[in-house]
């Protein structure tokens, strides 16, 4: 074994969360969570972990950024023939984690996804950087490519075809939404005594809260 690797740990020494800490509803407890990483300007604060799985078991993990959420979900955007939205299409039960290191915080969620109206897409879509548009167009996600040459020549070729004007939405690419099942806060605490707490959706769509063990 490693020795480096062994011995590589720190205590998780930030305030504890306690029931009293948490909104009765988790989509505002998440909000606040969020908006204390983005006070601090922690990077990619928006950054969440998509676990899907493949129709023959077999799970993948990617990193997508939140482009929007409210009580119906969690929203991002891909392209729609890459891997994930093929085994989304097949399985649409996902799970999705947000690490905020700097605070010794962890939110998981699990739920079903669901593609978005075309609609909401543009109404993003067209929000997006112009070469962010125009490299919604070059890519074939998670197809195999011979170089990056390929993706550069591709890229070029796209700009110049829509020099002249606006660049539409793919017809391959949009957003997904993930409807929560479960959400759990977690928040570090030293002698690896975590506090956990997770929301469980009802069948009246009210939400359950229950302290887990570390």
């Amino acid at each position: 074994m490693n020795p480096t690797i062994e011995n590589d740990r720190r205590e998780y020494d930030h305030a504890g969360l306690s029931r009293r800490d948490l909104d009765k509803d988790p989509i505002v407890q998440f909000g606040a969570w969020l908006q204390q990483a983005l006070s601090q300007q922690l990077r990619d604060a928006t950054a969440m972990s998509l676990a899907t799985v493949a129709a023959d078991g077999q799970p993948s993990l990617r990193t997508v950024l939140l482009k929007f959420y409210d009580p119906s979900g969690f929203v991002f955007y891909t392209n729609l023939e890459s891997r994930k939205a093929k085994e989304m299409a097949q399985n649409p039960k996902v799970a999705l984690l947000f690490y905020w290191r700097e605070f010794d915080r962890q939110v998981i969620i699990t739920g079903k996804s669901a593609k978005v109206s075309a609609g909401e897409s543009l109404k993003y879509f067209i929000t997006r950087p112009r070469d962010s548009r125009v490299g919604a167009w070059v890519s074939a996600q998670s197809s195999v490519i011979s170089s990056r040459a390929v993706l550069e020549q591709k890229f070029q070729e796209m700009k110049r075809k829509f020099a002249d004007g606006e660049i539409p939405l793919p017809s391959f690419w949009g957003g997904y939404r993930v409807e929560p099942a479960t959400i759990e806060f977690w928040q570090g605490r030293v002698n690896r005594l975590h506090d956990r707490f997770s929301y469980f959706r009802q069948a009246d769509d009210s939400w359950l809260l229950e302290r887990l063990a570390p």
